[in-house]
């Protein structure tokens, strides 16, 4: 096995993976590929890789409720269809009304579809985010957990969900450091993933007594640290990714200390308001929301840009379960700005489901196809010597932001995006055209204009830099990329 996906020796911000640089980008599932009995796992993984998508991610022990603001998905497996991590052998009938699992038991159909996801994953070089553990947000998804009480016959301990996430009860987190590992154990062979320790923990939880962010992250440490140090004596070592605690009330994600304070080779954000980093405040986006926030997005990017750790927009939910155009041009305008200001993108293409596991006809023609267009360009710079450029747009049209990176003096990409909300008097998606200029090198260039939306390229043509150097842009609607060449 060559060397697992780790950071790039040029570049902290960007992976390496089989020699390569490697940016992380997809429109992803909702991460139940395997405890989804009916889930196709070649079928999804196989159509993944033909739309250029360079990420999955995959939660190994999180069994979700549908909402109605979280749309039905692979992680919502009807109970019949659930595979869980353990025998479910009895006696006794668990909260979904199939047999109790037995804590001490591995299920051998489960271990199988996961060697199944990871190997044909490692065949396509795709990369897998591995998620050990996630939040549980409430009693009723606590409810389906097999180390809830009512779910196992192995006398776990009744426990608020809160408390899943801590160190508070000596069984409850002994069964999780079992897991941990029998996981680490298991998937030591394959290069093609990193780990990440929780989805979305959470501190101050609207709960009496409820742990605070800092109770939850010492656990979060110590999960981070039985990886490690299980790994040491094994053949292979894998990154560990993750965030910090947020606080749910009063609500703030914060992200300082995921860069300074945790043990974290990756730095996970999922795009919310209230998304702090030292001391700004960035509006990355209300949850499902069908905002925009491009700006605040480009922002944060580039102020955590001096961080050397690689930062992932991990799970977008701005506009995902608005399953049309629009919602999806939410997202790829999104896409777009996070990865040309320097950091990974993860989205979820809610279509995707049992039985429909390269989405539906409408997301294959928008945002499947989007991404695969992003991680083609993307991939067609020099990502080792690539940086976002601040400060080389010094004028543009009405409405749009700007977003430019790639090599100074050598190769530029300029993002322009129609940053109008869409619930304005003005929305965006009218025509614009205008001037862009540009501070440039002094010396003799070519550009040309490329679609996100259509992956084509105008004709190339010759330019002069200089400072204040003009271009007189083709008309567009929602966004349009400039890629100037020496």
């Amino acid at each position: 096995m060559s060397r697992p996906i780790h950071i790039h020796p040029s570049n902290p911000r960007l992976f390496e993976f089989h020699d390569k640089p490697l940016v992380l980008i997809t429109a992803s599932e909702h991460y139940g590929a395997v405890i989804n009995r009916p889930f196709d796992i070649e079928r999804y993984l196989d159509g993944a890789a033909a739309i250029h998508m360079t990420l999955s991610r995959l939660f190994l022990l999180f069994r979700e409720m549908q909402s109605s603001r979280n749309p039905n998905s692979t992680c919502k497996p009807d109970s019949s269809d659930y595979v869980t991590p353990y025998a479910r052998s009895g006696p006794g009938r668990a909260s979904d009304g199939e047999l109790k699992c037995d804590l001490d038991r591995w299920n051998p159909e489960y271990f199988a579809r996961l060697h199944r996801f990871m190997s044909r994953a490692s065949e396509l070089g795709i990369i897998i985010e591995v998620t050990v553990f996630s939040n549980t947000y409430a009693d009723s998804v606590w409810a389906l957990n097999p180390l809830n009480d009512q779910n196992n016959i192995n006398l776990m301990p009744v426990i608020p969900w809160p408390d899943y996430i801590t160190q508070r009860h000596t069984a409850v987190f002994a069964r999780q450091q079992a897991f941990v590992t029998k996981v680490v154990t298991e998937l030591n062979g394959y290069d093609n993933f990193f780990f990440e320790i929780c989805n979305e923990p959470g501190g101050a939880a609207p709960v009496a007594g409820s742990a605070s962010p800092d109770e939850v992250n010492a656990w979060q440490q110590a999960i981070a640290a039985q990886i490690r140090a299980q790994e040491a004596n094994l053949p292979h070592q894998h990154m560990v990714a993750g965030q910090e605690a947020f606080t749910y009330v009063p609500w703030e994600q914060l992200t300082t200390g995921s860069f300074a304070q945790l043990p974290l080779d990756i730095v996970n954000v999922h795009p919310l308001p209230n998304t702090t980093y030292r001391s700004a405040s960035y509006d990355l986006g209300e949850f499902m929301s069908k905002q925009l926030k491009i700006r605040a997005l480009r922002d944060y990017c580039l102020a955590t840009a001096s961080e050397p750790k690689p930062v992932n927009m991990d799970e977008d939910n701005i506009a995902s379960m608005y399953m049309d155009p629009e919602g999806w041009t939410i997202h790829r305008k999104r896409a777009w700005v996070t990865v040309l200001a320097g950091c990974h993108y993860n989205a979820i293409d809610f279509t995707v489901n049992k039985y429909v596991e390269e989405g539906n006809p409408g997301s294959q023609r928008h945002i499947r196809a989007w991404m695969g267009r992003l991680s083609e360009f993307i991939h067609s710079l020099d990502l080792s010597r690539a940086r976002p450029l601040p400060g080389l747009v010094c004028a543009q049209p009405e409405h749009t932001l700007d977003c430019a990176f790639g090599i100074a003096g050598n190769d530029y990409c300029i993002y322009l995006a129609d940053e109008r909300e869409i619930d304005t008097p003005d929305p965006a998606g009218a025509p614009i055209n205008g001037v862009l200029c540009l501070d440039l090198p002094e010396g003799a260039y070519q550009v040309a204009c490329y679609s996100p939306a259509t992956g084509m390229y105008s004709l190339w043509a010759p330019l002069q830099g200089g400072p204040g150097t003009e271009l007189h842009l083709p008309e567009f609607t929602h966004d349009i990329v400039v890629r100037i060449r020496k």
